[in-house]
């Protein structure tokens, strides 16, 4: 069974977290305090791998409703998870088995929560289609079924047979395998065979940390009484993990059998915390039993003490796991975890909440690429983050935005709608953005230093009219920009300069193309003649217009863009045109600044017009440069131009 898609309702801070979906990794993305906890949380109860979890209607149900529940929940349920399921062959195949095949009339299956009651189970069985094929299965012959003739159900099939005088052997061998059915019902009898199948929900959190010393004798005591704390009961993961207990450590009655058990334990850890952690490779693990000194705190002071030890062979020393970072104490206790989670845990869903807190962000790069190499294999993933070093880079379709939503129409009268999780970054706030705005910048920093082409620009406009026109020029086999350029957004020609200083001694093949306005003919004649960049690569719009002045939108033909704004604007044909725009503004010739000026005329309902608002409507909608009239091949053969002359910058 793999989950494909949830809804949170009514859970702390959530009133409706509206449906999202999930793949194999799930990214939550959200600021502090915006409910990215009580999501993972509200998940977990569908099938918490931990037994004491549960529900608490005081804990879980939001506050500011608590005294209205019965009123608005009279039988004293309340939903709280609605997940969606597909079944994966090899449910299938075992519900066929148990059924009969093509009785399901759909794969998918939907299980809810709640408090008060435990899962209800959606799940469409034809009745009649099973009948039929439980019949044949039992080899029913016509005269057999024709006992069963005028059942509509299995359940009535069942009380039609033991209402029978005599039943055939085939009568009773079918009778028989509907009485295995809860209440004679196959959908109770799937529900029963998928419940024992679904996978259970794993949660941890940034805060559990393995301890670094334990005394056996009260780790054996805890155990027998269960009351482990969660550093004990990693402890215990990664023993068993490596094939061993506290009882056999505890008990061992020769000494080499004890360091041999603890050596192996200790390489084998060591050999794939390495293989991700990238912050120090002279590290190596080494796992130590000896006996408790009476000087030693209570109750480390008496019986087998298990201490866990880091080498730094740089230092050649030694130190308790307690005395290193907190952020490799961390790494090394969610390896552990996952290691033993791999060896039982079976087909587990992995909840993390805000994994690698504590680690530097090069670490959390580690960590993530430990959860894609090591862990998606096997299980999916559903994790919370506010940093930007584990928003995944390949992977941004799997990034869901978390947020409290507040609605300030009414400043008299705000309006609380809760958590809300969306896979549209573009309806959410800046803070709630940072992490994935931080992550893009980070990449694009990056990009100056492993692309060894770099074309730099003013704004993300213009990559994206770069990108979108050469895809278009490419597909009618034309030249676009070749895929060697990496594109780099500067933030404005001021940062140009900047851009190209700072990375000038890297041996990098730079390239600039920029507007070129009243107050940038100086900035751009200054940074042809710094020497930082050849002069003939610094490209400015208007050498492609034949225009004073333009920016990148004036290598659109003029009628293109005008009808480009007004479709993304939502507005009515002839709203926005090439004369209007131009009456707008007189004193300038560009495209972007006229229509700019014309719609600070219209009405005031009027969406906003901003530089990047027609360019995400031309990534949205990239077809529209798929005609053969005038506005777009004219389009089409500025932007030739521009590529290739760009293009002959490449070696």
């Amino acid at each position: 069974m793999k989950l494909t898609k949830v809804q949170v309702t009514n859970f702390r801070s959530v009133e409706d977290s509206g449906e999202f979906h999930v793949g194999a990794l799930t990214c939550l993305v959200g600021k502090n305090e915006a409910g990215k906890t009580a999501i993972l949380n509200a998940i977990q109860g569908i099938a918490p791998s931990d037994d004491d979890y549960e529900y608490d209607k005081t804990r879980d149900y939001p506050r500011r409703y608590l005294s209205k529940f019965q009123e608005r929940h009279p039988k004293e349920v309340s939903p709280v998870a609605q997940s969606w399921w597909q079944l994966e062959d090899d449910d299938t195949e075992a519900l066929e088995d148990l059924l009969g095949a093509d009785v399901l009339e759909s794969n998918e299956i939907i299980i809810t929560s709640h408090i008060g009651r435990g899962n209800t189970w959606t799940i469409r069985v034809n009745e009649k289609e099973c009948i039929s094929k439980l019949q044949a299965r039992h080899g029913l012959n016509v005269k057999d079924k024709g006992d069963l003739k005028q059942v509509k159900t299995v359940k009535d099939a069942l009380t039609t047979l033991k209402g029978l005088p005599e039943r055939t052997e085939a009568q009773t061998a079918l009778m028989q395998a509907i009485e295995k059915f809860r209440d004679g019902s196959p959908v109770l009898a799937a529900i029963d065979l998928l419940n024992e199948r679904k996978p259970t929900f794993f949660y941890t959190s940034h805060f559990e940390r393995m301890s670094g010393e334990i005394s056996l004798n009260q780790l054996a005591e805890d155990k027998k009484h269960g009351k482990i704390s969660s550093g004990d009961k990693i402890f215990l993961d990664f023993l068993e993990y490596a094939g061993t207990t506290i009882e056999e450590l505890r008990d061992a009655a020769k000494h080499e059998e004890l360091v041999a058990q603890c050596e192996g334990a200790s390489n084998d850890i060591t050999d794939e915390i390495f293989e991700f952690w990238s912050q120090n490779d002279a590290l190596a693990i080494k796992i130590e039993i000896n006996e408790g000194r009476p000087q030693d705190k209570p109750p480390f002071n008496s019986g087998k003490i298990a201490k866990i030890r880091i080498e730094n062979k740089h230092h050649r020393v030694t130190v308790p796991l307690s005395e290193r970072s907190a952020g490799f104490v961390w790494f090394f206790s969610f390896l552990a975890q996952f290691k033993q989670l791999k060896k039982s845990a079976g087909k587990a869903i992995i909840l993390l909440d805000e994994p690698g807190l504590t680690l530097h962000g090069k670490a959390q790069s580690d960590l993530l690429r430990y959860i894609e190499e090591r862990i998606l294999p096997e299980h999916q993933v559903i994790y919370t983050t506010h940093s930007p070093f584990m928003v995944p880079a390949q992977r941004l379709e799997d990034v869901r935005v978390v947020e409290d939503v507040v609605d300030y129409h009414d400043p008299r009268r705000p309006v609380v709608k809760g958590t809300k999780v969306s896979a549209d970054v573009l309806s959410v706030d800046k803070d709630t953005l940072f992490p994935l705005q931080a992550h893009l910048g980070y990449e694009i920093t990056q990009s100056l230093f492993v692309g060894q082409n770099c074309l730099l620009v003013e704004g993300p406009s213009d990559v994206v009219y770069l990108q979108v026109v050469s895809r278009a020029l490419q597909a009618r086999g034309r030249t676009g920009l070749d895929e060697r350029w990496t594109i780099c957004p500067t933030g404005g020609l001021d940062k140009v300069w900047s851009f190209s200083s700072l990375f000038s001694g890297n041996n990098l093949n730079m390239a600039v193309l920029c507007d070129y306005g009243k107050g940038d003919k100086s900035k751009v004649e200054r940074l042809r003649q710094s020497q930082i960049l050849k002069s003939e690569r610094v490209l400015t719009a208007s050498d492609f217009t034949e225009k004073p002045e333009s920016d990148i939108e004036d290598l659109f033909d003029s009628a293109f863009y005008c009808a480009l704004a007004n479709q993304a604007l939502g507005l009515k044909d002839g709203e926005i045109t090439v004369e209007k725009a131009s009456a707008a503004d007189e004193k300038t010739c560009r495209i972007v600044k006229q229509v700019e000026a014309l719609c600070r005329t219209l009405p005031a309902d009027t969406p906003d017009f901003g530089h990047y608002v027609p360019a995400e409507y031309l990534l949205r909608n990239p077809q529209i440069l798929d005609g053969e009239d005038d506005s777009v091949t004219g389009t089409l053969d500025r932007f030739e131009k521009v590529f290739k002359a760009l293009n002959s910058f490449l070696a």
